[in-house]
């Protein structure tokens, strides 16, 4: 990892900067492709998915069949474990549904706002290195607590062109019927326009590459509504001597090996633990799987030594990371000035996993900075604000002037004629 000791303020955006693409230098990739599922449909979702992993795929739709046998497939402790996960996830996600909010803003003026499901939503689930039927969870239990009629899902298929038994014993445990064999940037693409197979969706959900991040943005400009730029996985940990060392190098290898363009960072007060837990990963690196991935990972990876709390703080609010572990003496200190992040983990015994898993939070996060401006995914993520409004006579006469002198200011004559065709129907 590379250590930086006492940023200067005015090298923050170096010292910070992510190891990914910008937008343009993938947008022109993106837009052909969807250029080219948006006019032929199934087909060139068909040649996209031979050219990008691999497989001819005749029929994307996952069949009845394919999901009984990959749920016989999954072992009774996993099914256990994923129960478990989706229990705590629902309860938590359960636990935000809020009433319809109703007030008289003056007599006779009746306003009330009540949320809606989002009828046609997409989820996108990654499933090349690592197969994360977790995020099944994170994204088609609020869809279903929120009530969405129709849940599209797409995943890519390994070379045999099949899907993982995992992902389909977890959608199919979530009640998501509709399960097709599509990634990457095509991926978006058909739920963007619709193709003969795939149903067009109003928003989309999930994370994924950098191409899918640009892709989700690009499906903006058609008119169709994403959960958040939610790329390549980050994770900051701020730590000082109370730390455990082993711990938080554990947490940073988690994130680290997500993938090559993944991102973690280490800022702490204390030379001591820096030291302490850049060897611990050198040391835990070596037993991990996935130790080539990991690698890749570190090395696009910061250890920052700063000299107080303050700084600390507002470097990390920078930053904006998806992930924010706090293991510090004076947690309340951080807590209380966290600005920009995507989740928060607090102590020793709180990893960035059990976000990922089965504490109940949602793991689908906005990175690359855009926590500064985005929450994470959450019940209301799936539903829309509508706001009603019914008025009587009495509270047409309380407003109706008002509304005539400002509509009249602004120049909008049959906006004021609407109230003055009504005022003067009561005089009568």
């Amino acid at each position: 990892m590379n250590k930086i000791f006492k940023p200067l303020q005015e090298d923050w955006k170096e010292v910070l900067k992510r190891p990914t693409q910008t937008v343009s230098d993938i947008e022109s990739t993106v837009n052909t492709v969807f250029a080219e599922v948006k006019a032929n449909g199934d087909a060139a979702l068909k040649n996209y998915t031979e050219k990008f992993d691999g497989v001819s795929i005749s029929n994307f739709e996952v069949s009845e069949g394919e999901i009984a046998a990959a749920i016989a497939l999954v072992p009774f402790e996993l099914k256990n474990a994923i129960q478990l996960a989706k229990t705590n996830i629902y309860n938590f996600h359960q636990a935000q549904k809020t009433e319809k909010v109703e007030i008289e803003t003056v007599e006779g003026v009746r306003c009330w706002q009540e949320k809606r499901p989002i009828q046609k939503v997409g989820l996108y689930i990654p499933g090349g290195t690592a197969p994360l039927f977790s995020t099944i969870l994170m994204l088609a239990v609020p869809a279903s607590i929120a009530g969405c009629n129709d849940v599209v899902l797409c995943t890519p298929p390994n070379s045999d062109g099949e899907i993982n038994p995992v992902i389909l014993y977890a959608a199919s445990l979530c009640g998501v019927s509709k399960i097709y064999k599509a990634g990457g940037i095509q991926a978006i693409a058909a739920m963007t326009f619709g193709t003969e197979s795939i149903s067009q969706v109003y928003k989309i959900f999930g994370p994924g590459n950098q191409f899918v991040t640009v892709a989700k943005q690009i499906a903006t400009k058609h008119g169709v509504a994403i959960d958040m730029p939610a790329g390549p996985s980050e994770l900051l940990v701020v730590a000082d001597d109370s730390a455990n060392a082993a711990f938080v190098a554990s947490d940073l290898l988690s994130q680290a090996e997500h993938g090559i363009d993944s991102q973690v960072i280490l800022v702490s007060r204390s030379e001591k633990l820096i030291e302490a837990v850049e060897e611990e990963i050198q040391k835990q690196i070596q037993d991990l799987p996935r130790k080539d991935i990991a690698e890749k990972a570190i090395a696009n990876s910061k250890l920052i030594y700063v000299d107080n709390d303050n700084t600390a703080i507002d470097l990390i609010n920078e930053y904006g990371p998806e992930h924010y572990i706090i293991c510090v003496k004076n947690e309340d200190l951080y807590l209380s000035n966290v600005l920009n992040a995507g989740s928060v983990f607090i102590g020793n015994y709180t990893p960035e996993s059990a976000g990922d898993y089965a504490s109940g939070t949602n793991h689908t996060l906005p990175t690359n900075g855009y926590a500064k401006q985005y929450s994470g995914v959450n019940l209301d993520s799936f539903t829309k604000s509508m706001t009603f409004q019914k008025i009587n006579e009495k509270g047409i006469k309380n407003i109706g002037k008002a509304i005539e002198l400002m509509a009249d200011a602004e120049g909008l004559l049959a906006h004021k004629n609407a109230v003055t065709l009504r005022l003067k129907s009561l005089k009568e």
